[in-house]
């Protein structure tokens, strides 16, 4: 049975109460539920398309020293991505992002400007993930740091380079576990990340985030990972603007992700199975 890494679910309850211990002393803050879904969803080693739900929770603040980024994902498969052996639906997955950047120049009083950078900050947080899929059953940990920079555009633009020390547990029947017990750690790797909200219109803006994740080392079974490509793109109207009532209350667009090597895992490995994904989708989100 899969055990719990205590001190890492302490640090994911710990930065959570900080968020809401800290909405008070915010300067700004923004929280949203929304939902997405597609039918081109890719899984690697399933030669499947994948019709998805997922659901979020995401809440962005700033404050004096920087800001908090938190996304609770909840992604719901149908029958193609089968859940465990004990359900008769598709898999669910659960997967958590946090993110914190300090604004170096808050915090020692000067601002860092130079050319089209506004400002240079200090990144860390985690990712962490479970999801009941019948094959693998990831249960991903991963912690991240480095440095970003804040470019002077309309809306936000910024980008890091951070580390990442990464490891796994997966519990499900056919895991590909072999001379591996309990929690297996990769090679430290770096991401070239951005992450960007440009507004086109008053009523219209371009948003998302691009990730290029360097390889990871061997995985468990000795297979030689690849560079990770994700980039998310999403086009967004504020309808509920457009309908006379409050700016930033409702939005709806449409979203695309480009996705390959999904999580290290190439052509090579999987006999360009499901390694690769070119996702369209819809989207609505409720910001309160």
């Amino acid at each position: 049975m899969y055990k719990t890494n205590l001190p890492f679910a302490r640090l994911c309850v710990a930065a959570i109460l900080s968020l809401s211990a800290g909405a008070h002393a915010a300067d700004w803050s923004d929280t949203s539920i929304s939902w997405r879904a597609g039918n081109d969803f890719r899984e690697p080693f399933n030669k499947d398309d994948i019709r998805k739900n997922i659901v979020a929770l995401t809440h962005a603040s700033g404050y004096a020293y920087g800001t908090n980024y938190l996304n609770v994902d909840y992604l719901m498969s149908d029958s193609k991505d089968p859940g465990s052996l004990t359900q008769s639906s598709g898999a669910n997955e659960v997967y958590i992002v946090y993110r914190h950047t300090l604004d170096i120049g808050k915090l020692r009083g000067a601002d860092i400007k130079f050319g089209p950078v506004r400002g240079v900050g200090a990144t860390f947080g985690f990712d962490v993930n479970t999801k009941n899929d019948v094959g693998y059953n990831s249960r991903k940990r991963m912690l991240v740091a480095g440095p970003t920079l804040m470019w002077d555009v309309p809306g936000f633009l910024t980008t890091s380079v951070l580390l990442l020390r990464e490891s796994n547990a997966p519990s499900g029947a056919f895991a590909p576990i072999s001379g591996v017990s309990g929690r297996y750690t990769y090679k430290t790797h770096a991401m070239l990340t951005a992450a960007w909200g440009i507004p086109v219109t008053p009523l219209l803006s371009f948003e998302g985030y691009a990730n290029l994740i360097g390889s990871k080392g061997k995985d468990e079974v000795g297979r030689d990972t690849g560079t990770e490509t994700n980039i998310d793109m999403q086009l967004m109207l504020d309808v509920g603007a457009a309908m006379g009532k409050a700016k930033n209350t409702f939005r709806a667009g449409i979203e695309y992700q480009y996705w390959n090597n999904k999580f290290g895992n190439t052509s090579a490995t999987t006999g360009n199975v499901g390694q690769r994904a070119k996702t369209p989708m819809l989207r609505a989100e409720y910001h309160f």
